[in-house]
Formats: C-alpha cells, sequence, structure tokens
C-alpha cells in the first residue's frame, strides 16, 4: 500500500495544500487539494474518494474534480456520512447556480455518485477493506482504517479533538496519520474547536500505548503552514517524540510512505 500525501496542512498558496491523501493512485481520502496537486490523468485514475467531513478545506475540490470527470464522461465515486452529502447538495443547489450540479448531471449518468456509509460498519471498496469511526470533531466527523489485501492498515484521524480511547479500541493501524493544529500555545482554541495540539497528541499517544500495547508510526497533518507557527508546532513535536520514544513526522506535500 503506497500512501502520497498530496495535501497535508490546513491551508493553501503555492507549496502547501489542505489535507488529502492519495493510495495507490485509486483511493483518495478528503478532497482539499487533489486538483492542484495532481494532473488530468493522475485525478482521472482516481477510482473512489473518501471524505472524512464536510468543513470546506475537505471538500473544496470536489466540484472541480467533477468537472474533470464531466468533461471525459466519466464518473466519480464518493463516500462518507449522511451531512457530507448534504453539505454537497447544499452546495451545488445553492441559489443562483454557483456551478453545475454534478450530483444529478447529467441525467442519464450524474458525474458525481455519492454512498452513504455507516460509521463502525465494515465495507469492502476497491481491493480494501473499510472502517469508518467516528471521531471528536466540532461537526459530525470519521476517521477511516484502510486495511489493504496484504493485511496492513492505516488509520487516518482527519480532524479531531482530545479523548479518542474509543477509537483507539476499535482500531490496529500499522500507520497513524492524526491531525495537529497547531503548537501548545493554541491550546485553549483547539479544545474549544476540536482539534490536536503537540501536548494533546501526547495525551491521546498515551492513551493508545495504554489501550493497544504498542505505538504505530506517527505522520501530522492539518498544520498551520506559516512561520513561526510552523517551526513551533515541529519543534514540539520533536520534543513528546523523545519522551514517548515514538516516531512522529511531521506530513509535506508529497510525502509517500509504503505499507
Amino acid at each position: 500500500m503506497n500512501i502520497r500525501f498530496i495535501g497535508a496542512h490546513n491551508s493553501e498558496s503555492k507549496d502547501v495544500r489542505p489535507v488529502c491523501l492519495l493510495i495507490d493512485d485509486v483511493l483518495a481520502i478528503d478532497a482539499g487539494g487533489l486538483i492542484s496537486g495532481l494532473t488530468f490523468p493522475e485525478q482521472l485514475a482516481i477510482q473512489a474518494l473518501l471524505v472524512t467531513h464536510h468543513h470546506f478545506d475537505h471538500i473544496k475540490d470536489i466540484p472541480m474534480m467533477g468537472m474533470t470527470f464531466y468533461v471525459k464522461e466519466s464518473r466519480i465515486n464518493i463516500y462518507s456520512i449522511k451531512t457530507v452529502y448534504q453539505a454537497l447538495k447544499y452546495l451545488f443547489e445553492y441559489p443562483g447556480n454557483l456551478y453545475r450540479n454534478f450530483l444529478i448531471h447529467p441525467a442519464e449518468n450524474p458525474t458525481i455518485h455519492f454512498t452513504p456509509i455507516e460509521p463502525l460498519r465494515p465495507f469492502s471498496l476497491l481491493k480494501y477493506n473499510i472502517l469508518a469511526v467516528p471521531v471528536k470533531h466540532s461537526v459530525p466527523a470519521v476517521g477511516y482504517q484502510i486495511t489493504s489485501p496484504e493485511g496492513k492498515k492505516v488509520f487516518y484521524t482527519g480532524d479531531t479533538g482530545n479523548g479518542l480511547a474509543e477509537v483507539w479500541s476499535l482500531i490496529s493501524p500499522d500507520l497513524l496519520i492524526v491531525e495537529v493544529t497547531g503548537a501548545n500555545g493554541f491550546l485553549k482554541t483547539a479544545k474549544e474547536a476540536h482539534h490536536l495540539t503537540p501536548a494533546l497528541l501526547k495525551e491521546e499517544l498515551e492513551s493508545f500505548l495504554l489501550i493497544k500495547g504498542y505505538l504505530p508510526k506517527v505522520i501530522t497533518v492539518h498544520m498551520f503552514p506559516q512561520s513561526p507557527e510552523k517551526e513551533l508546532i515541529e519543534n514540539e513535536l520533536k520534543v513528546i517524540a523523545a519522551q514517548l520514544n515514538a516516531s512522529i513526522i511531521p506530513g509535506r506535500e508529497g510525502m509517500q510512505i509504503a505499507l
């Protein structure tokens, strides 16, 4: 299983994109920066898209992705919880026609096919086994454990706050991709907005170790990319990695991990 980090942050500039992952070139997770991060052939190679929740930085590229597939008379299959569908429906049906409604166009075979999923009910998708697990965010949200045919597992939290013990009890990843939005100076706001900082991540990893008896390799995403916040986050992650004797690496655009 090859995992590409098309986006790894919570903002967008020439060099960084909102979080989006691509597994084996065919399964995408979240769509904050897929369009700007992939060529047209790479976009069209995607067979399915998993979405964690409906915040804009996770669904932003879906309308333009629809255009890519529409032009080629193809279809993109999206899987997520019902609130994501409601957000997309609102976006496409907003008065004034912000954009072509690819949920219903073309009428004979709409470009975007949305399949609602039920959290905690495993399902097969392409060659993978998928488990969506509710996480603690400011809106309904899920993380995804994806298991390859060889049995390798990655869990991506999506956006989440602290208090993940129930999540840890349900998963057994070889790789944990977890959000860390801001440095520890952001702690109060992070708790209110249901995000993590390095200090909160440390608490969650200690909980993971207690429950599971091991720590997987950890890659952080959704970080503020601007300076000096970027450097503060990275330095604080180095401290907790040393304290936990764990592998904790900040994600970056273009990173690839093979499991």
